[in-house]
C-alpha cells in the first residue's frame, strides 16, 4: 500500500517538475531560439558526418556507396598497426605536440601576468596589439614567410648568422630544425591571442586583495605568486585538458605547406598521412580508418586527464 502511494507521489512530483520546466522553456523561448543555430552547426557538421565512419570498418567504392560496400571489419586498423611507417607517425605527432604544448601554453600566462602588472596604458596596448597582430595572419601566408625568412640564401636569418661568422643553416631542409621550426613560429602566432582568456580571468581579480597584501608588506612577486596565479588556476586547467585532449588532433595545413622530401622524416604526421592517403591517393577506408584511430585516442586523452583534474582538484570539463 505504502509503495503504490508512493510511486504516486513521485509520478505527480515528476509531472510537476516537467510542467515547471517546460514552462520556463516557454518563458525563456528567445534564449532557446538564439542557441539554436549553434545546435544546428554541431548536429549538423558535426553529428550527422558520423554517419559515414562505417567506412572505416569497409572497402569502400564510391560507385556501390557507403551501404554497397563491403565490410571488411578491422582490417585497415590492422594494416595502419603493422606498416613500416606507423611507430614513425606517431613519434613524429607526439614529439610535436609535446613540444609545442610544453612550450606554448605557459608563454600565454607569462605575458598575461606581465601585461596586467604593466601600469603605462599606452604601452600595455601597444604591446597587446604586437603580440595578438600575428594571429590575424593566414596559414599560407605565415608558411610563405617562414620559407622566405629561413632561406640558406635569402633568409633573414641566415644573413644575420653569416654577419655573425657563421655558416648558414638549412632550417626547412635539415629534419632536426623542422619541429623547432614548426612549433615556435606557431608560439610566437598565437601566444598573444592566448592571453586574451587569461587576462579577462585576471580582471575579475579583488583589488581589495592587492591593497591589504600590500598593507601586510608582501612584493609584486608575491601579489602575482599567491593572488593573480590562484585566480587563473581554473582557467589553467580547462585549457590544458582541452589541449591534452587534442594533444594528437593537430592539423595539417601548416605541416604540409612547410613540408618537403628533405625534412619528411621528421614531418610526416598523422594528419598529413590522412590527407595524403585519403585524398590524393583515394584510400577513403584506409585514411577513415587513421582518422577514428587518431580520434578515439584524443577521446581517450581527453576523458583521462579531466577524471585526473577532478579528482585532484574541483575544475573540470564535466
Amino acid at each position: 500500500m505504502l509503495t503504490a502511494k508512493s510511486q504516486k507521489s513521485e509520478k505527480s512530483i515528476a509531472k510537476l517538475q516537467a510542467k515547471k520546466r517546460n514552462k520556463k522553456i516557454l518563458q525563456n523561448w528567445q534564449l532557446y531560439l538564439f542557441i539554436l543555430p549553434a545546435l544546428l552547426y554541431f548536429v549538423v557538421f558535426h553529428y550527422v558526418p558520423m554517419y559515414g565512419v562505417q567506412i572505416a570498418f569497409k572497402d569502400f567504392v564510391p560507385s556501390l556507396g557507403i551501404w554497397g560496400s563491403e565490410w571488411v571489419g578491422f582490417e585497415h586498423f590492422i594494416r595502419f598497426f603493422d606498416s613500416y611507417y606507423f611507430w614513425d607517425l606517431i613519434k613524429n605527432t607526439l614529439q610535436i605536440s609535446v613540444y609545442e604544448l610544453a612550450v606554448g601554453f605557459p608563454l600565454p600566462i607569462i605575458l598575461a601576468l606581465a601585461l596586467n602588472e604593466a601600469k603605462d596604458g599606452s604601452y600595455k596596448r601597444t604591446v597587446q596589439t604586437v603580440t595578438y597582430a600575428p594571429h590575424f595572419i593566414s596559414v599560407v601566408v605565415m608558411a610563405g614567410m617562414i620559407i622566405a625568412f629561413l632561406s640558406p640564401t635569402t633568409g633573414l636569418l641566415n644573413h644575420f648568422i653569416q654577419w655573425l661568422g657563421f655558416e648558414p643553416i638549412p632550417f626547412m631542409s635539415d629534419p632536426k630544425w623542422f619541429k623547432t621550426v614548426y612549433v615556435f613560429s606557431g608560439v610566437w602566432q598565437s601566444t598573444g591571442w592566448g592571453t586574451i582568456i587569461y587576462l579577462a580571468a585576471l580582471s575579475g581579480v579583488d583589488p581589495q586583495h592587492h591593497e591589504a597584501a600590500i598593507v601586510e608588506g608582501a612584493s609584486r612577486l608575491q601579489r602575482i605568486w599567491y593572488i593573480n596565479i590562484p585566480a587563473i588556476v581554473p582557467t589553467m586547467i580547462i585549457l590544458l585538458i582541452m589541449n591534452v585532449g587534442n594533444l594528437l588532433a593537430m592539423g595539417f595545413e601548416k605541416i604540409l605547406l612547410l613540408q618537403n622530401p628533405l625534412n619528411l622524416e621528421s614531418s610526416n604526421v598523422i594528419a598529413t598521412f590522412v590527407y595524403q592517403a585519403g585524398l590524393l591517393d583515394a584510400q577513403y577506408s584506409f585514411a577513415s580508418a587513421v582518422g577514428l584511430f587518431n580520434s578515439v585516442i584524443n577521446a581517450i586523452l581527453l576523458i583521462t586527464v579531466n577524471q585526473i583534474a577532478k579528482k585532484r582538484s574541483e575544475t573540470s570539463l564535466w
